[in-house]
């Protein structure tokens, strides 16, 4: 593996890293371009001490290192796409044997020797929320096709109606629910929107008369709230979670391995492109570790002051990026302190869509407006998979859609550096499941590189348990309001005094609107005068 760069004056350039057996003449991988991020000639001498640091500091990571001392808990994403790199044969063993029971389940799915009571399973239904769906959806999304061999359906939220809107998108398919199988995954088990969709879809078998435990496998933690759920109503499986493996770095797990290979899709070249970026992306010289170069890029955009990350695609299949990539991002790095407990409140906001359609949505702003951003381009060389001896389509003399794709990202590329705005450029020869397994692999070290650099630790997320820990308070607030309802009818305030009056009002509201309780109120009074009764 290789990487060459050409010096562009002031500027870097285009870096080109070369992976084996990709591409025209087996040796293309990626492009880097980081021309148009205005990076100092001099940024790998001046950050040549920190860089060296953080990758000291990666290093000592995939070596088994705490990475959370508060729950000694170590990051070991990265083994499980390299498990002779795991610190102990233990760990080694677990994956080697995971993923052996990957490809064997979804064989036996694919054979019909693992079968519903209605004949081999046509659809796959995954529940989970943050980590446990994004990654997935991301794969999913990306690779369908008409030789699915599953039918993907995902539940990443607890909100009522759109549960109804997937389990009434998968009745109407022609094995319905009879022939779904079913992913509930969630590490803990306590997580409650996997929880709340896990009750709901089980309630949609029961309506439907059929025995859901068959369909049922369980993804989580050994010892779990949901592994002994499983264990306890005889679902059909259940596939480990370790606690070295955070939700945001999950993807090459059981967590996003089993829904892709159920789905069909080549498991074993995503982790060999992810293998191959991580072999890259360990190289000790920045110039040649692309993951380093990214992780510079995005400290010296926010060394010109905070920057938002721009996640642009041009190409349809890898629309969901931009959601991968917020969580990756910003669960990682929006941090309050730093290591040594200083309030830094640091992180990076990632938003994006996909090209073209941005050109007549949000560039418009890119260009003219706040200059508060930087934007990360993804070209995609191959425009369509045509069948043998397939010739494409000219929309124009010698011109298809997919030249017009190209052109549109050139030329917002070139038009933002017009106005000073700052880009990057990443181009990767197709959409596959090695791409994807390279991509995760890239920008998974970048991540954890620019932790390093900005001295936080990206893998740890204490805000994330904070809400959850929040909203318990807020529904035992409804609780306690429902038990003090009487026939008496008692504005918000009366129920739960001054303090929380506002956010009883909004539970009043929601169980009003929802015919649980009742609302009275005179014409034109505020909306807080409103008194509830049962």
């Amino acid at each position: 593996m290789s990487a060459t760069a050409r010096d562009t004056g002031s500027d870097l350039g285009t870096l080109l890293y070369a992976l084996p057996g990709k591409g025209a003449g087996g040796g293309f991988g990626f492009l880097l371009d980081v021309a148009y991020m205005d990076l100092p000639k001099d940024i790998f001498t001046k950050m040549a001490a920190p860089m060296g640091r953080a990758l000291s500091e990666m290093r000592a990571l995939e070596q088994g290192a705490i990475a959370n001392p508060d729950e000694h808990r170590m990051v070991g994403h990265y083994w499980l796409r390299d498990a002779e790199r795991a610190p102990s044969e233990e760990i080694r063993e677990e994956i080697r044997g995971t993923l052996r029971r990957i490809h064997q389940f979804a064989a036996e799915v694919h054979a019909g020797s693992v079968s519903s009571g209605a004949g081999p399973f046509r659809n796959l239904l995954t529940i989970g929320i943050g980590g446990s769906a994004l990654g997935p959806e991301l794969v999913a999304a990306a690779l369908s096709g008409p030789g699915d061999r599953l039918h993907p359906f995902f539940l990443d939220n607890t909100d009522p109606d759109g549960i109804d809107r997937v389990i009434g998108q998968i009745q109407a398919t022609a094995g319905g629910l009879a022939q779904t199988l079913v992913l509930v995954v969630s590490k803990s088990g306590g997580t409650k929107e996997t929880r709340n969709g896990q009750f709901e879809v089980k309630e949609a078998f029961r309506r439907a008369g059929l025995d859901f435990a068959s369909h049922f496998v369980a993804v989580t933690g050994d010892g779990s709230e949901l592994h002994q759920t499983a264990l306890a109503e005889k679902w059909r499986t259940l596939f480990p979670m370790w606690d070295w493996v955070g939700g945001r770095t999950s993807e090459l797990s059981a967590v996003g391995l089993l829904p892709a290979a159920l789905q069909g899709l080549d498991i074993d070249e995503m982790l060999r492109g992810a293998r191959e970026m991580d072999a890259l992306t360990r190289a000790q010289d920045p110039a040649k570790n692309p993951a380093a170069v990214l992780a510079l890029c995005w400290h010296h955009a926010m060394t010109l002051g905070r920057r938002d990350m721009v996640i642009l695609p041009y190409k349809d299949r890898l629309e969901l990026v931009s959601r991968y990539m917020q969580q990756l991002v910003m669960e990682s790095l929006g941090k309050e302190l730093d290591l040594s407990g200083k309030v830094v409140n640091q992180g990076i906001a990632v938003y994006g869509n996909k090209g073209s359609t941005d050109q007549h949505a949000y560039v418009q702003q890119l260009r003219d407006g706040l200059n508060n951003f930087f934007v990360t381009f993804i070209e995609v060389q191959k425009d369509r998979a045509l069948p043998p001896g397939g010739k494409d389509f000219f929309v124009e003399e010698q011109v298809t859609s997919g030249d017009y794709l190209l052109g549109f990202l050139l030329g917002t590329r070139e038009a933002l550096h017009q106005k000073g705005r700052l880009s990057l450029t990443l181009t990767v020869p197709d959409v596959s499941a090695h791409t994807l397994g390279m991509l995760i692999g890239l920008f998974e070290r970048a991540v954890g590189l620019y932790g390093f650099l900005v001295e936080i630790n990206a893998y740890h997320q204490p805000g994330v348990e904070a809400g959850k820990k929040a909203a318990v308070g807020v529904l035992a607030l409804q609780g306690r309001l429902l038990a003090a309802l009487s026939e008496t009818p008692r504005t918000a305030a009366e129920l739960a005094g001054q303090g929380e009056a506002y956010v009883a009002f909004k539970l009043l509201e929601h169980l009003s609107a929802n015919g649980r309780v009742r609302r009275q109120i005179a014409a034109g009074a505020h909306p807080m005068e409103a008194r509830y009764l049962r």
